[in-house]
């Protein structure tokens, strides 16, 4: 089990983000649920073992994040058999520089979408974290929290890697005042129908 952990606002995004990302990837089906569009942003200072997306780590990593990317996003993310857009890295909450005008944006054009976030930050740290960091969880759906922990992996779970991360229901849980599980969590468990030797289900 090895990886950062930051006090709260040692890490800033103004500081660390260069705005740059390591990769769009529209029309796809692993980052969440439904057809989704994927924007991987650069940077993370986690730095967590066993990491699959070591070559996000760097902040200058990618391309740089442009108005072109930005329109794209906009017009995938516009077509009605899209349910939403996922943000992973790096760590998004790094990167808010970039991400909140793009969140924004989605919930004032697009307001049925939905936004998922990957973050490496618990809901408990982000809730004594910098106000960007703040600002923009009230602008997510789903947020899949915490560190990959080599020692929880499970190959089983569903949207992540390890045991300890959870799938949150952000506006649920801001409106509580507690974490709220997404409701739709199924963890390895996939129906088969059972065949019998003369052909009968």
């Amino acid at each position: 089990m090895t990886w950062n952990t930051p006090k709260p606002g040692e890490w800033k995004s103004e500081e660390l983000s260069q705005g740059r990302i390591i990769d769009y990837k529209a029309f796809n089906f692993v980052d969440g649920e439904g057809v989704r569009n994927s924007l991987y942003v650069a940077g993370c200072m986690f730095h967590c073992e066993g990491c699959y997306n070591v070559a996000t780590w760097s902040f200058s990593a990618g391309i740089p994040y442009t108005q072109e990317l930005e329109e794209q996003i906009m017009e995938d993310l516009a077509q009605p058999y899209v349910q939403g857009l996922t943000l992973l890295g790096g760590e998004p909450f790094l990167n808010t520089g970039i991400l909140l005008p793009l969140l924004k944006r989605i919930r004032k054009e697009l307001p049925e979408k939905d936004i998922w976030s990957w973050t490496g930050y618990t809901w408990e740290e982000l809730m004594l974290e910098t106000p960007d960091k703040l600002e923009m969880l009230n602008l997510i759906d789903i947020l899949v929290d915490g560190r990959f922990d080599k020692a929880k992996k499970n190959l089983m779970l569903q949207f992540r890697g390890s045991s300890n991360q959870r799938i949150i229901d952000v506006p649920k849980s801001l409106t509580s005042g507690e974490i709220v599980i997404w409701d739709r969590l199924n963890d390895g468990q996939q129906n088969y129908e059972q065949i019998d030797r003369d052909g009968l289900i």
